[in-house]
C-alpha cells in the first residue's frame, strides 16, 4: 500500500495563507502526476490542482492567481501554496498520486484547512 504523508493543514483567517505538503515514497513520486483535492462538508471531493513530473500544473478555476501547485523532486515532496484564502476554501485536503496509463490512483489521509470569516 503506497502511503502519502500530507501535512501544513490548520485554522487560518480570511485573506491569510498556507502551505500544505505530502510526501510519497520517491518510486511513487517520479512516476505519477501529483494533485491535491479537497472536500468540503456534505459535498463532493474536488479537483484543486495537480502537477506533473514535467513541472505542467493544472489548477480548477475556483483557486486560480491564489494557489500554487510545486514539486521537490530531491524531497519527493508536493506542496500547495495557498494565498488569500476564503471561508469557502474550508475543506479536508488531500494529496493523490495518479497514473493513468497503469490505472494506480493513491490518497493521503487528508489534511483539515479551515477559514474563518
Amino acid at each position: 500500500q503506497v502511503q502519502l504523508e500530507e501535512s501544513g493543514g490548520g485554522l487560518v483567517q480570511a485573506g491569510g495563507s498556507l502551505r500544505l505538503s505530502c510526501v510519497a515514497p520517491r518510486r511513487t513520486f517520479s512516476s505519477h502526476t501529483m494533485g491535491w483535492f479537497r472536500q468540503a462538508p456534505e459535498k463532493e471531493r474536488e479537483f484543486v490542482a495537480a502537477i506533473n513530473w514535467s513541472g505542467n500544473t493544472y489548477y480548477a478555476d475556483s483557486v486560480k492567481g491564489r494557489f500554487t501547485i510545486s514539486r521537490d523532486n530531491a524531497k519527493a515532496t508536493v506542496y500547495l501554496q495557498m494565498n488569500s484564502l476564503k471561508p469557502e476554501d474550508t475543506a479536508v485536503y488531500y494529496c493523490n498520486a495518479v497514473r493513468y496509463s497503469i490505472s494506480t490512483n493513491y490518497w493521503g489521509q487528508g489534511t483539515q484547512v479551515t477559514v474563518s470569516s
